[in-house]
């Protein structure tokens, strides 16, 4: 996962803690600040905050300083790192010898008159290592050049914003480099009918969905259904753009990396993969689930030569994804019609993607 830390600017403390109050307003996850500005920062919210002192989240030291600082401080529990400005290829050198020391986790690397290929080649020697290096920019089209450096790029960026806005672009580059594509295709309906009451799990999210957009839900791990979110009008009831009516509790879900989760699982402050009908995904934060009795349908579909079934509540609210990515309701599906799954080779155990044979049916 890339992460992306900001680093406070302004002449005085009020302009820098407006720095920090837009970072956590862009949900970026860490700051780099003075020590003696750290309890400042922790009055503003909870937010990672990476400094040269013991009072830090991340004990942040400079080159040439003494390393014993970090020992002692992996040794409490924090994690540490070495802030690198690159001038020479001694620096670089450096860099790289800091790096492989079992008691540091970051190498923070600033060029002064900066250039991609030191970054190429410290990137190079620690291809194996356990370090994660961060690279110092200062706009937000050089921490785009920084994350895709080699393919493996860094594992985090520094930003020293210009404005607000440069801020909300740095997490909105942040979330796009983390999102997962996943290959959807489609299936075609082969059966659909009422199979009684069950309970049902509606999914809200703190974040607001878009037409196209829903979660991958499935009774299979061998494919998941594309159930679309609340977010189509209808006569019957308001929309409902954070939610997902996703399907009785025994339901897989695909949730970040891959993983699967029971329904049944799920919980306010868990993470879910809200999914596009391009494949296109992003994280969203669950703020409730609804577990509730309700009617539910059976829905059979064929890919491949291969049987797929999920149960969604009967109501003409809930929608899969038909052609052309355009929502169909559950009680609009009729024996051949097409919808969008995500087809997966491989089984489950513990919601990790496994090479096994498991027969679902």
């Amino acid at each position: 996962m890339k992460f992306g830390w900001i680093k406070t600017t302004g002449n005085d403390l009020e302009e820098r803690m407006e720095s920090v109050k837009d970072a956590l307003e862009s949900s970026i996850p860490g700051i780099i600040t003075e020590k003696e500005e750290i309890s400042s920062v922790r009055e503003l919210g909870n937010i990672k905050i990476v400094s040269d002192n013991l009072d830090a989240d991340v004990v942040l030291i400079n080159k040439g300083e003494d390393l014993e600082i970090l020992k002692s401080a992996k040794l409490s529990g924090k994690e540490t790192g070495v802030y690198v400005v690159i001038n020479t290829k001694e620096d670089e050198v450096y860099a790289t010898d800091v790096s492989k020391l079992d008691f540091v986790d970051y190498v923070v690397l600033e060029g002064s008159d900066w250039t991609i290929i030191p970054l190429e080649n410290i990137i190079a020697d620690l291809f194996s290592e356990e370090i994660k290096i961060v690279s110092v920019v200062t706009n937000v089209k050089d921490a785009e050049a920084a994350y895709e450096i080699l393919e493996k790029g860094v594992d985090g960026v520094v930003l020293i914003p210009k404005d607000i806005n440069e801020v909300k672009d740095f997490s909105k580059l942040i979330e796009r480099m983390n999102s997962e594509s996943v290959k959807l295709d489609y299936a075609t309906v082969t059966k659909i009918e009422p199979v009684g009451s069950g309970d049902r799990v509606c999914i809200d999210t703190c974040s607001m969905m878009e037409m196209g957009e829903g979660m991958l839900i499935g009774s299979y791990s061998r494919g998941m259904f594309l159930v679309h979110s609340e977010t189509v009008e209808n006569p019957y009831v308001a929309t409902r753009p954070f939610r997902v009516n996703a399907g009785p509790v025994h339901a897989y879900i695909l949730c970040p990396e891959n993983k699967t989760k029971y329904l049944s699982d799920l919980k306010a402050g868990d993470k879910v993969l809200v999914v596009s009908k391009n494949g296109e995904t992003r994280e969203a934060i669950i703020g409730r689930v609804k577990i509730e009795k309700r009617p539910l349908f059976l829905v059979e579909a064929e890919y491949n030569g291969e049987n797929l079934r999920t149960i969604l509540q009967n109501a003409e609210t809930i929608r899969l994804v038909g052609e052309d990515g355009k929502p169909v309701s559950v009680v609009d599906l009729k024996v051949g019609t097409k919808v969008l799954i995500k087809p997966d080779e491989n089984a489950r155990h513990f919601g990790m993607a496994i090479k096994e044979t498991i027969i679902e049916k």
